[in-house]
């Protein structure tokens, strides 16, 4: 600090300005003035120069008998204390006096740029594992936590800037830091469901936590909360609490990582006897549907055989029946004389049976010939398929179309057959390439280019 000059009336002109590096809240004095707030400490010439940096406030505080009163003088500012700049002051310095009679104020610095820290150290105290509370391990935490000033108005109103204290004030608000990390720490495996013995390696996790809990606490002191880092969470490895956890929660987790591999293990052979199960049944299946299209080719095939035979036998029934016409009764006196009506009625009947008799046999001929030279069906083409790792089917080439064109069946997709030895990919079987072919694309628009007409001659 230093002097600015002479005023007319022999006063000395101060020089007020903050040459602080590190500081929150800095108080003003004259040069050659210590401690307290006395009259000659704050009296201030009327024109004294004030400088005030960019990222500063300089307050003002004037004690007068109706209460305090406070001019704010956000910097960058650098020229002469007048009136025109200080309301307060405009209103206390009498003209009377010429301008030339000091005033009272004491002037404080407030730092608005800065971001300050405050290291905390929570020593060790007790985190129980939710699955053994009877077994509290001793934790310690170290980190920082950084804030600013910004509203410096309501800052004032909730401290004491005559006797501020940056050290007294990060002790409180390290006081806080302590109690409330405390409690937090204390609650987060039970919240979480996180091992005690793992609560070291989530730091990144636990930081996050903290900060976002302490926010609103941390701004009742008047200053912004910027951020908190856990430096470290440290477990006392040397407890005989720790080791008895440690022995715990691993038999625990071993029982478990076991549980579990036997429960994939069992479920593995549950999904292969399934599917097992599945193939058995897909197999009989197709089996029993060969065997019955077997059985219904040997019928069609022997059907002109069947029918011969019973048209044969239609024919020995009549051919008997034939043999008694002639011992017909048609009239006479029953003597066992020949009829000769009777027998011209058997001759009649047998002419026109045998006719009958012989077109049937030409027919059954034919339809003997026919089956002989009509080869069997052709056995149908039925296909699986692998859909999301379980397999459908059987499905025949009308089906698999109808599945192609609706997309669910793809080049991608596996299939398999009678026959193959493994599963293929559906593009890779000729058979079905022709399932994969390209639509035909949709005639241009407008139909037909229209010829250009012939010339004029």
């Amino acid at each position: 600090m230093g002097l600015f000059g002479k005023g007319k009336g022999g006063g000395l002109m101060n020089v007020i300005r903050c040459d602080e590096k590190e500081y929150l809240v800095w108080k003003w004095r004259p040069q050659g003035q210590d401690v307290n707030t006395t009259s000659r400490e704050n009296a201030i010439r009327y024109g004294s120069s004030l400088r005030v940096k960019d990222g500063e406030v300089a307050v003002f505080v004037y004690r007068q008998k109706d209460g305090v009163m406070q001019d704010f003088i956000v910097g960058p500012y650098d020229d002469t204390i007048k009136t025109a700049n200080f309301p307060v002051l405009s209103s206390i310095v009498g003209m009377a006096f010429g301008g030339e009679s000091p005033f009272q104020a004491e002037v404080y610095f407030i730092n608005l740029q800065g971001a300050n820290q405050v290291r905390f150290a929570v020593p060790y105290f007790d985190v129980a594992d939710p699955r053994l509370p009877d077994y509290p391990v001793p934790v310690a935490v170290r980190g920082t936590m950084t804030f600013a000033l910004e509203d410096y108005r309501g800052f004032i109103k909730l401290n004491r800037l005559a006797d501020f204290s940056l050290d007294e004030f990060k002790r409180q608000i390290k006081d806080v830091l302590v109690r409330k990390i405390k409690g937090l720490v204390s609650n987060i495996p039970l919240k979480f469901g996180m091992p005690v013995v793992q609560i070291e390696r989530q730091i990144d996790e636990i930081s996050e936590y903290l900060e976002e809990n302490l926010k609103e606490r941390i701004s009742e002191f008047g200053v912004k909360f910027k951020h908190l880092d856990v430096g470290a969470i440290e477990i006392d490895k040397e407890s005989p609490a720790y080791l008895q956890v440690k022995d715990l929660t691993g038999d625990i987790t071993a029982r478990t990582m076991r549980a579990q591999a036997d429960l994939n293990i069992q479920n593995l052979k549950d999904t292969q006897a399934l599917n097992m199960e599945n193939m058995r049944d897909t197999m009989r299946i197709q089996r029993e549907e060969g065997q019955y299209a077997q059985h219904l080719q040997t019928q069609q095939g022997n059907l002109g055989a069947y029918s011969t035979g019973l048209q044969a036998d239609v024919l020995k029934t009549a051919a008997q029946n034939l043999g008694t016409m002639g011992t017909m009764n048609m009239g006479n006196a029953g003597d066992g004389t020949v009829n000769p009506a009777g027998m011209m009625t058997g001759m009649m009947m047998g002419g026109a049976m045998g006719s009958q008799m012989a077109g049937m046999m030409n027919n059954m001929g034919q339809q003997m010939q026919n089956a002989m030279n009509t080869p069997p069906p052709m056995p149908g083409v039925q296909y699986m398929l692998a859909v999301n790792g379980q397999q459908t089917g059987p499905f025949g080439m009308a089906q698999l179309q109808q599945l192609a064109q609706s997309g669910r069946l793809t080049k991608e997709t596996y299939v398999w057959k009678q026959g193959m030895s493994q599963w293929e990919l559906a593009g890779n079987v000729q058979e079905l390439s022709a399932l994969f072919a390209p639509a035909c694309p949709p005639p241009p628009p407008g139909g037909m280019p229209t010829p250009p007409p012939p010339p004029v001659k």
